[in-house]
């Protein structure tokens, strides 16, 4: 049997629910790359977006429930959320429940921002509906983006299939692009914290040696 016939059996039984738990976690890279396969016919691409959009709705909704009964308790036991917690307050206290609609858009807070909406006073049936629209958005965008570079890929290529591989690494290497370009940004946002906190140590230590 061709390789590629053994790949698309493999995927029609297992690729959804591999989908559905990357996209419960997390999931942009998984689903732009479910998007190029449903182009490339190995999987179907409404079946794409479904599964996207169930394995990220509950997704968030079980972060928001774990901030519903758990947040207190993990804002004490993990310091990384503890440290993103006032920074997510600002932005609930400037974009209202619009954060709920865009926090699996952002980079860094994919996961906390439920969960801090969770411990804040936001009614779960609110969460619910907007949690379900934003699910939807998301996956129908990033499964089409990946869907989207394939249908380009075939404009400018004769075979794609005899491209298929060197598409499906150039598509890992965009997708690794805006992600660097991510933590660049994040990086430079934190510059002047940095600055700020290596100062304040070297004051800190120059009056040690002058005590």
């Amino acid at each position: 049997m061709h390789v590629q016939q053994i790949l698309k059996e493999y995927l029609e039984i297992h690729g959804y629910w591999v989908l559905f738990v990357g996209t419960f976690l997390e999931g942009e890279a998984i689903l732009l790359l479910a998007g190029f396969l449903a182009f490339r016919g190995y999987l179907d691409i409404l079946g794409v977006i479904s599964t996207a959009w169930a394995g990220s709705f509950l997704g968030d909704q079980a972060y928001f429930y774990l901030g519903r009964f758990k947040g207190r308790g993990l804002l004490k036991r993990f310091h990384s959320i503890a440290k993103k917690f006032r920074v997510a307050l600002k932005l609930i206290e400037k974009y209202g429940n619009f954060v709920a609609f865009i926090s699996r858009f952002t980079y860094g807070f994919r996961i906390v921002l439920p969960i801090i909406l969770g411990i804040t006073n936001l009614a779960p049936r609110i969460f619910f509906w907007i949690n379900l629209a934003s699910a939807l958005t998301w996956a129908i965008l990033f499964s089409l983006g990946g869907y989207l570079f394939g249908k380009s890929a075939s404009l400018l290529l004769d075979n794609v299939s005899s491209y298929e591989h060197y598409l499906v690494l150039a598509l890992f290497c965009l997708i690794g692009l805006a992600w660097s370009a991510h933590v660049y940004h994040a990086w430079k946002l934190k510059k002047p914290a940095r600055d700020r906190l290596a100062r304040m140590r070297l004051l800190h230590a120059s009056r040690k040696v002058h005590s």
